[in-house]
């Protein structure tokens, strides 16, 4: 197991930047998780560290190792790819064997560390299977195991889960992040799936255009977004342009006039998010709209509301369904007041 210091590390194609001053620490046994959407630099950030694609400039460093001009078979990483990349004519278990063999360990090593990689994954009742005979989920596994097998010091995971489908996801990432835990891995992962992100990752780092957005856990992620495109790509939220008229007073383009729990003056963006919007009585709370409900989804745990305001803005509204409640949503049509507080408001860049 192994740190990963990425050093202005930048990588450009026929003079196009795809990654700019890239600059990260992972610490050992950290679960980081690269996030952004596609086009954005993460997939060639991991494929630098894994050594498939050179840097143009800049140094990566396994702990005290600067390891950027290495080859990816002297590097000792194992990488999951997206679309598995298993070996349809090998079995599972030649599959796992696969990178043992390359290393030309003996016969007895090599069976005792692929039987332990497939316990791992529990897919000992599988190993003689081949790759065509497998579920998505089973195939995935293999892949893991594979990864894990040759004992790495860095687990790279690009895009792992993005070809199950959705109860499957949710299954495997607590399977991988169990999995991560108790191995103490240091483990970096690739995805433009927010949820996927969130679940399993230690820290976040938001990636757009090449470049680093914000770093940082989940909840600083979600609390405290460094500018708007963070505010918009981790979760929802509701944004309003405007200036600071006022000691904590905010006025959006439109005209609605915000009470806000701060006096930042130079920001210019008001951002809330829908879950701390409240439909119906406003109970005297400092900011009260009416508007019209346009659009209504329910969605099991939570009802999603899109609600018109007479200043024309339109607003996210989400409410927790609690299960004692058993009255029906309010209906497309419906003329109803909408409220947040004051320290709802985050005023970002």
């Amino acid at each position: 197991m192994s740190s990963v210091s990425l050093q202005s590390v930048s990588k450009s194609y026929g003079g196009h930047p795809a990654v700019s001053d890239f600059t990260l620490e992972i610490a050992q046994g950290e679960f980081l998780v690269l996030l952004g959407p596609s086009g954005c630099g993460k997939t060639t950030t991991l494929r630098m560290i894994a050594g498939f694609v050179e840097p143009t400039s800049g140094r990566i460093l396994f702990g005290n190792r600067d390891v950027t001009d290495l080859p990816p078979y002297r590097r000792n990483t194992g990488l999951v790819f997206q679309g598995y990349a298993l070996f349809p004519h090998l079995s599972v278990t030649e599959n796992v064997a696969f990178g043992l063999h390359m290393r030309k360990l003996d016969r007895a090593d090599i069976e005792r560390r692929t039987q332990e990689a497939l316990r791992m994954v529990q897919l000992e009742a599988l190993a003689e299977r081949m790759p065509r005979q497998l579920s998505g989920g089973q195939q995935q596994r293999v892949a893991l195991a594979r990864a894990l097998v040759i004992e790495p010091e860095i687990l790279l995971l690009d895009e792992p889960l993005s070809n199950l489908d959705a109860k499957l996801r949710e299954e495997v990432r607590v399977e991988i992040r169990q999995l991560q835990r108790r191995l103490g891995l240091t483990t970096v992962m690739v995805t433009h799936d927010q949820e996927e992100a969130l679940s399993v990752a230690d820290r976040l780092a938001v990636m757009s255009n090449g470049a680093i957005q914000q770093i940082g856990t989940q909840r600083e992620l979600y609390n405290a977004p460094a500018n708007q495109f963070v505010a918009g790509f981790i979760g929802r939220t509701n944004f309003f342009a405007g200036v600071m008229t006022g000691p904590r007073r905010f006025r959006t383009e439109s005209g609605l006039d915000v009470a806000v729990a701060t006096s930042a003056a130079p920001e210019r963006l008001l951002a809330i998010r829908p879950e701390r919007v409240r439909l119906g009585n406003a109970n005297g709370a400092a900011n009260s709209f009416v508007g019209t409900i346009e659009f209504v989804s329910y969605l099991g745990a939570n009802t999603e509301y899109v609600v018109r305001l007479a200043s024309g803005d339109a607003v996210m509204v989400e409410v927790h369904n609690d299960r004692a409640e058993s009255t029906e949503p309010f209906a497309v049509g419906s003329q109803i007041q909408v409220a947040w507080d004051p320290d709802a408001c985050q005023l970002i860049t």
